[in-house]
């Protein structure tokens, strides 16, 4: 007896928490993700470039095929990562958008992907008017990046409330997914129910199976396939199932599980070649299958906190690490403090838009169509929207854009990351006060009384972390930035140009240029302009140093090569480095080097190791100079001095006569002697 046709869908979130810089729109380096450069990246590494091109091995383990996932499993990815994705890791970013492409042509024009609102935020817990713009940025990028309108739209967290579907059903989305605990009534069948909105309107729910997704996400069905296979399609009793439904973090896939991804795919062409079996998307099905059996809902509620919402805004007990004996008190006053700061933003930018944006609100909605394309859509925005009214000027359209993306770090400050994991003090809060920073850094007159404020509200927030007491500690340490983002960019920017012009040092999102005996940088999202005068200081090694002064202002800022923006810092580094290792590298690390004998840093240690033995008979001027060249190239390249270096030097320098010792006393120092 033939069995009956069975539909399956797999479902993967993608999404990671924002870590741009909010003045820069840059991941600095993170060392908690070395070998890479930042989470972003390892977990590109690991998971996104894999899920696009996963590996299908043949018996003898060699490649059969390579499968793009994202053409067979219906997916969402947040636009705040679509950022990075497209900027970053461009062929990751174009193969997701061909796995659309490729499903819709498999399931009658209907595509994988769905879209998500704009930020990560939990919506049961926003306002109203945040939740439309929520959804309206998400779906206006969706609809740039895919070229279609989308039909259904996650939740994050799949966190939900009535009024988070009155407001998607409002905008045209047809569906969403949720967990089986916060469906009432699901069909028995697997298909979708039919909730109707205390607003009167009609959305249909898809709920997934919940033993088998936390299988995957926890269990073991990602170490076989077959088994995996058979565990979709086996009879769970009752009623036979028209569709099984399988929903878990697309990280999943690589990043939580090594190899996952082959896992995936694995089953996929298990699948593919089933007679009784169709892989598709929640869209295809829906057409199919028009939800009909009423359905309630659990609200709020979501996926990831037993109670409810409560994860993101009170100690609940959820934790990341169960085992460590952390309290979460912090998360009720810093979602108090960032509401209030909300508040005080919002007035704000309701009272100076009406004249410059016209309906400062309706703007703020239509700003989702060019808030992910890059500074120069920003600035035709504005310049539109101010042409409209009959209102451009220059100074206009820029606090014009100003005031957009103030409310863009208004919403943004809400991601949920900053209160999933288990500390204040983390980088995930710490992201969030950035975007609060930086809002307002916008705000206009008063901004300093606003800050000073908010930071005192953060005071109530207290901190697992030893070294912070609060909240308000970890705002000025982590999040309000020692030196003015305008400042360090003029700083590397000029910086850049002394050590090496021939190098691109200046920064993406403040470019640079030279005017004079000024430096000018100019915010690429709000066309804000900075002059400043810099001179740099000590070019030729690790203390370099900038010395910035803001025209027609008293005052200098001093910004060292470590506080220079990443770009710059690393630009200039990398040219130090090959300077002083064409200068002071022998004949015999030169060509270890080339030959690929030696590394860089080993051929360094080498070199200062030679020149500290010669110290012993030789002069100290010509040689000390190599060991210092050599020392500022092992610090540039963030390596230790050799510890038989230091030893070898020492017993030359406490051997050696009172005037000569007296020579030696500046190495000494150099190389972490007293």
């Amino acid at each position: 007896m033939s069995r009956p046709l069975r539909s399956v869908i797999v479902h993967g979130h993608f999404y990671q928490p924002p870590r741009e810089d909010p003045w820069f729109d840059e991941v600095e380096r993170e060392p908690s993700a070395a070998p890479y450069h930042d989470w972003n990246q390892r977990v590109q590494h690991e998971c996104y470039r894999a899920v696009v091109a996963a590996r299908v091995l043949a018996p003898d383990g060699r490649i059969s095929r390579i499968v793009n996932t994202l053409a067979w499993i219906s997916f969402d990815v947040g636009a705040t990562l679509c950022e990075w994705l497209e900027r970053e890791a461009r062929p990751t970013y174009e193969a997701m958008l061909e796995g659309d492409r490729l499903s819709r042509m498999r399931c009658g024009g209907h595509g994988n992907a769905m879209a998500m609102p704009y930020h990560h935020v939990i919506l049961p817990l926003a306002s109203r008017r945040d939740k439309v713009t929520e959804v309206r940025w998400g779906i206006a990028d969706f609809r740039r990046r895919f070229g279609r309108d989308p039909v259904g739209m996650w939740l994050p967290e799949t966190a939900v409330d009535d009024e988070t579907l009155e407001v998607l059903a409002a905008e045209g989305i047809r569906f969403t997914v949720l967990a089986p605990h916060q469906v009432a009534g699901a069909p028995a069948d697997g298909s979708p129910g039919l909730y109707r909105t205390g607003g009167g309107r009609r959305i249909a729910i898809f709920a997934y199976d919940g033993p088998i997704s936390h299988e995957v996400a926890f269990g073991g069905l990602l170490q076989d396939a077959a088994a995996w296979e058979a565990r979709l399609l086996a009879d769970q009793g009752g009623p036979p199932r028209t569709l099984v439904t399988v929903a878990t973090d697309g990280e999943t896939y690589g990043h939580h599980h090594a190899f996952g991804e082959m896992a995936l795919a694995a089953l996929l062409v298990r699948l593919e070649g089933r007679s009784d079996v169709r892989v598709e998307n929640f869209a295809s099905f829906l057409e199919r299958h028009p939800a009909a059996k009423p359905v309630t809902i659990v609200a709020p509620s979501s996926w990831s906190c037993p109670h409810g919402v409560e994860r993101w805004r009170s100690d609940c007990g959820c934790k990341a690490a169960p085992e460590r004996p952390t309290q979460q008190r912090w998360r009720r006053p810093l979602r108090e403090a960032l509401d209030w700061l909300a508040r005080e933003l919002h007035a704000r930018y309701e009272q100076e838009g009406w004249e410059l944006l016209g309906d400062p609100w309706t703007a703020r909605d239509a700003y989702g169509t060019v808030v992910g394309a890059g500074g120069d859509a920003v600035g035709r925005f504005a310049r539109e929207a101010l042409e409209r009214r009959g209102a451009w000027t220059e100074a206009r359209a820029i606090r014009a854009r100003e005031l957009l993306e103030m409310e863009r770090d208004a919403l943004r400050m809400f991601t949920s990351c900053g209160w999933f994991f288990d500390d204040i003090g983390g980088i995930e809060a710490a992201q969030v006060l950035k975007y609060a920073a930086r809002a307002i850094a916008l705000a206009g007159p008063g901004a300093e009384a606003l800050e000073a404020s908010f930071a005192q509200r953060l005071a109530e927030a207290p901190s697992n972390d030893p070294r912070y007491g609060s909240g308000r500690e970890v705002y000025w340490a982590r999040a309000h930035p020692p030196v003015a983002p305008a400042a360090r960019a003029a700083a590397g920017y000029a910086a850049a140009r002394a050590v090496a012009p021939e190098i691109e040092g200046g920064s993406r999102c403040y470019p640079g240029r030279a005017e004079g005996d000024e430096v000018v940088v100019t915010h690429c999202r709000t066309g804000r302009a900075h002059r400043f005068r810099v001179t740099v200081l000590d070019p030729e090694g690790p203390g370099l140093v900038a010395v910035v002064q803001a025209v027609g202002r008293e005052g200098e800022i001093r910004v060292p090569l470590a506080q220079l923006p990443e770009q710059a810092a690393s630009a200039i580094r990398g040219s130090l480095r090959r300077r002083l290792a064409r200068r002071w590298l022998g004949p015999g690390e030169l060509e270890a080097l080339g030959s690929g004998e030696l590394g860089l840093r080993e051929a360094a240690s080498r070199a200062l190791k030679r020149a500290v033995a010669s110290l012993a008979e030789g002069e100290v001027d010509a040689i000390g100079a190599q060991v210092m060249g050599l020392a500022d190239l092992l610090e540039l390249l963030e390596e230790a001095f050799p510890f038989d270096a230091q030893t070898a030097f020492f017993r030359i320098w406490e051997g050696a006569d009172p005037v000569r010792a007296g020579a030696l006393a500046s190495i000494a120092r150099r190389l972490g002697f007293a």
